[in-house]
C-alpha cells in the first residue's frame, strides 16, 4: 500500500468515527437530519456504482426502497416476523428483481432507460396498493421495534461504509475496469470482449440489494408504513439530484451533494412546503447548465487552473 493509499485510508477512518460519534453529540432534531442524510449517502453512492461508470440514469431507487420497507412492514405486522429475516427476504427479492429488470432492459439506453426505470417504480407502487386495497384491507402496516433513531443511524453508517468498501474493491477489479470502458464507449467495449450486459447487471443488482436493505432499516423509522410513504417517486429524483450534484465520476462526490442538499430541503420543507417541486426542477437546471459534472468536477477543474 502506497503513501496515497494510507493517507487516503487514515482519512476515511477518521471520517467514519466522527460520524459514529454524531448520536452522542446531537438529539432529536439535528440527530433526525443526520439520519435522513445518512440514508441519502448510502442511497446516493450506492445508486453511482452503477450509474457513474455507465452513464445509466436509473430512477427505480424508489422502487426497491420501497421492497425494502413494504416487505419488512409486511412479514413483522401480518405474519409477526422478526425484522432481520425480513430485511434479508427483501434484500434478496430486490436483487433478484433488478437481475430480471437489468436483462430485460439495460439494452436501452439513454432517455429510454430513464422513462422505463421511472414507470417500473410507479407501476410497482401502483401494483403494491392494489393488492393491498383489493386484498389486504385498505390500511397501513405498523413497524413497532425497539430501535431508536440512534440505532437506525449507526445501521445506515454501516450501510454505507459497507458501499463505499464495495466501490474501492470495485474500482480496483477488472469489473471496474469494463464498467469505465462501457461508459466511454459501450460499442468498444463489446469489441474488445466484454460481456457489457452481464456487467451492467451485476452492478444493477447491487444498486437494487442496498436501495432494499436501506428501505428496510427505515421502515422502524416510519413505523406506520403504507405503499405511497415507501414508493415515493420523489426519493428516486432525490437520490438521483443529490449524486449528480455531488458528482457521481468519484465514489465520495455524492457526499458533497447529499450533506448540503439536505440542509436545503429540510428548510424548503419547512418553510416553502409548496415550492419543493419547484427548488428539484431549479436544482437539476443548475447541475445541467453550471455543474454537468458536480461540485467534484468544479472542484478538479479550479485545483488544474490554480496547478497550471
Amino acid at each position: 500500500m502506497n503513501a496515497a493509499s494510507v493517507k487516503n485510508l487514515s482519512i476515511a477512518i477518521v471520517c467514519i468515527v466522527l460520524a459514529a460519534l454524531i448520536p452522542f453529540v446531537f438529539n432529536g432534531y439535528w440527530l433526525s437530519i443526520a439520519l435522513t442524510a445518512m440514508m441519502y449517502i448510502a442511497l446516493s453512492t450506492s445508486w453511482a456504482l452503477f450509474s457513474g461508470p455507465t452513464h445509466y440514469i436509473s430512477l427505480a431507487s424508489g422502487a426497491f426502497f420501497g421492497i425494502g420497507g413494504y416487505l419488512v412492514a409486511t412479514g413483522m405486522s401480518d405474519y409477526n416476523l422478526s425484522f432481520w429475516l425480513m430485511m434479508a427476504i427483501a434484500a434478496v427479492v430486490a436483487t433478484v428483481l433488478a437481475a430480471l429488470i437489468g436483462m430485460a432492459t439495460l439494452r436501452l439506453s439513454g432517455v429510454y432507460f430513464v422513462i422505463f426505470t421511472l414507470g417500473l417504480a410507479e407501476m410497482i407502487r401502483n401494483l403494491v396498493s392494489w393488492v393491498q386495497n383489493n386484498f389486504l384491507g385498505s390500511r397501513g402496516l405498523y413497524v413497532l421495534t425497539d430501535f431508536t433513531e440512534a440505532h437506525i443511524y449507526w445501521m445506515l453508517l454501516t450501510v454505507s461504509v459497507i458501499v463505499f468498501a464495495l466501490g474501492w474493491v470495485i474500482s480496483q477489479s477488472r469489473l471496474g475496469f469494463a464498467m469505465r470502458i462501457i461508459g466511454n464507449d459501450e460499442t468498444v467495449a463489446r469489441h474488445v470482449g466484454i460481456n457489457t450486459a452481464k456487467a451492467k447487471v451485476l452492478l444493477f443488482m447491487t444498486t437494487g440489494f442496498f436501495a432494499a436493505i436501506v428501505g428496510a432499516i427505515i421502515a422502524p423509522r416510519y413505523s406506520y408504513i403504507e405503499p405511497n410513504l415507501v414508493f415515493s417517486p420523489e426519493l428516486s429524483f432525490l437520490v438521483v439530484i443529490m449524486a449528480l450534484l455531488g458528482g457521481m465520476h468519484r465514489l465520495w462526490g455524492p457526499l458533497l451533494g447529499v450533506i448540503p442538499f439536505t440542509l436545503i430541503w429540510e428548510a424548503i420543507s419547512i418553510w416553502l412546503p409548496n415550492f419543493t417541486t419547484l427548488f428539484l426542477g431549479l436544482t437539476f437546471l443548475i447541475i445541467v447548465y453550471f455543474l454537468p459534472n458536480g461540485v467534484v468536477g468544479l472542484l478538479e477543474k479550479l485545483r488544474a487552473r490554480v496547478a497550471t
